[in-house]
């Protein structure tokens, strides 16, 4: 499996249906199938925020970032950028 096709669920396996619902809840499900080089800036922010496979995604969006890629997504303006950080100072 190449970077290119590896998904959140090929990392850590398929998504569990939690018992309650949310907006934060319904981004990371659309999110956890989708092959990592397809997320969106959004999607990528969220699944940084939740320290989801951030080993992973981290370089991605850094790359992102550094690259100047703006998808229309962020929910507001910086916000990968923002996630990065925190991300970065996490690890």
């Amino acid at each position: 499996m190449t970077t290119n096709t590896i998904s959140v669920a090929d990392i850590l396996g398929p998504w569990i249906e939690p018992d309650r619902d949310s907006g934060l809840i319904e981004r990371c499900r659309n999110a956890w199938n989708k092959p990592l080089r397809e997320l969106t800036n959004q999607e990528l922010a969220t699944l940084l925020r939740q320290r989801v496979a951030v080993d992973h995604i981290l370089p991605i969006a850094s790359r992102r970032v550094l690259d100047g890629v703006d998808d229309d997504t962020e929910i507001y303006d910086g916000e990968l950028k923002n996630a990065v950080d925190d991300a970065s100072k996490a690890c």
